[in-house]
């Protein structure tokens, strides 16, 4: 297929898409105009903006109180929505929201494709390098459920000439130290089948010494395999890279002395997972803990320095190497870039009820602060502070600098991946109606 011409950078195709955001932003206004007037589209507006409202104080007391509390808290939440649907359905409009969320939704993805320029997502450069002769390989045979053993990764690794050591004792190894031992024996590449902590450490090592890194995805979440573009499913397809591979340059996040190639999490997450119960019981620990950490009864005062910028009070800071797409506040999706040089901060600070229903605004909260930077220090009112270092628990003394190196680490994967996904881009309205009005002629 003939791509389309292109004249100042934007295509008819995107012009003609911008057109249709807006068309179907239109319709979205009009629809409940027509069927219900302007009476009756103010009061869908404000039920649904109540029920969204009251929704979300539910969750936040529900996060920040124990007992009978919370579980009313809890029904309110679950009750609320409800209600809203039961309120639509008596004034026989449930269709025009229906079709309203139907409309925004086309505008909104109209409106990505058409702001999503060819090459904006610019692929990171690979490197044509000859195998490793002496590859050494970590597994942890109880990451991921067993994926090692189920994927047989062991055996196909050392068919490939690699040298693996199985992390199935009941003793726990120093991995890093395990690390340096393999580099001083002449281990020319050093990889790791397990989770993203593991990962850290031994990618900290490889960009110490020079070597390559190889990230075979083992684990459960996989979250650097993801952005690598590594097949999830499968990772014994990431052993590939050992005989038909290239090499990434990508950063390498910093946190104290320790290395992270995700994120490193202060506050509520990473007190929660510091405590001893919640390898246990996850989800009891964490709802016993959350009331004490939220409200500021219990763990230290955080205090954000960015630059000139001061952020103080926040129950939750999430430092990520690169910054997450869209409006990711918990690190579980995925970044666009990973050779940016720039740390992604997310900061949480949630007063009240009232603040936690502004969450719903996303980024125009004001109980969210967004930025980047090349260093941001987190200081707190206490000697140390407990933090998540690509979910492994440590403590460490404040104030804790956070940096980022800049290509550091050479990742080497295999030459054929599967394609990542374009990034989801912010829809800028203003933007939009300037490219549905452009006719696509040079400007004089």
């Amino acid at each position: 297929m003939k791509d389309d011409p292109v004249v100042n950078g934007t295509s008819p195709a995107q012009r003609w898409l911008a057109r249709l955001a807006l068309l179907a932003a239109g319709a979205a206004v009009v629809v409940p105009l027509a069927a219900a007037g302007l009476r009756g589209s103010i009061a869908l507006i404000v039920t649904g903006t109540v029920g969204v409202t009251v929704g979300f104080a539910g969750v936040w007391w529900f996060l920040t109180h124990r007992g009978f509390v919370r579980w009313i808290a809890a029904a309110l939440a679950v009750a609320t929505p409800l209600t809203v649907v039961v309120l639509y359905a008596r004034a026989r409009v449930v269709w025009v929201v229906l079709v309203c969320a139907a409309l925004w939704w086309a505008a909104a993805a109209a409106g990505r494709a058409a702001l999503t320029r060819t090459g904006e997502l610019r692929a990171p450069p690979e490197y044509e390098t000859p195998p490793p002769r002496q590859p050494f390989l970590i597994m942890n045979p109880r990451s991921g459920g067993g994926k090692v053993d189920r994927f047989d990764l062991a055996n196909r690794a050392k068919a490939l000439g690699a040298d693996v050591v199985l992390l199935d004792g009941p003793v726990t190894v120093d991995v890093a130290a395990l690390a340096r031992q393999a580099v001083a024996a002449g281990a020319d590449l050093l990889g790791v089948a397990g989770g993203d902590g593991t990962q850290a450490l031994v990618a900290g090592v490889a960009a110490e010494s020079r070597v390559p890194f190889m990230v075979i995805s083992a684990g459960t979440r996989n979250h650097f395999a993801m952005d690598l573009g590594l097949d999830r499913d499968d990772p014994s397809t990431c052993l590939d890279a050992l005989t038909d591979g290239v090499e990434l340059h990508v950063d390498l996040g910093t946190v104290g002395d320790r290395t992270f190639v995700n994120n490193a999490s202060f506050g509520a997450y990473a007190a929660v997972v510091q405590s001893p119960a919640y390898r246990d019981d996850k989800t009891a620990t964490t709802l016993d803990l959350l009331p004490d950490l939220l409200t500021g009864h219990r763990g230290p005062r955080l205090s954000l320095h960015l630059g000139n910028t001061v952020v103080v009070g926040s129950q939750a800071v999430l430092v990520s190497n690169n910054p997450y797409a869209g409006n990711d506040v918990a690190g579980l999706g995925r970044r666009d870039r990973l050779d940016a040089g720039v740390l992604g901060i997310v900061a949480v600070t949630v007063s009240g009820a009232a603040g936690a229903a502004r969450l719903v605004r996303g980024r125009r909260s004001q109980e969210l602060t967004f930025a980047t930077a090349s260093e941001v220090l987190v200081d707190a009112d206490a000697p140390s502070i407990p933090v998540g270092i690509d979910g492994e628990a440590v403590s460490m003394p404040v104030p804790v600098r956070c940096a980022i190196r800049l290509g550091a680490l050479r990742i080497r994967v295999p030459r054929h991946r599967p394609a990542r996904r374009a990034p989801r881009v912010a829809v800028d309205w203003d933007r939009l109606r300037r490219l549905a009005a452009s006719t696509g002629r040079p400007a004089r």
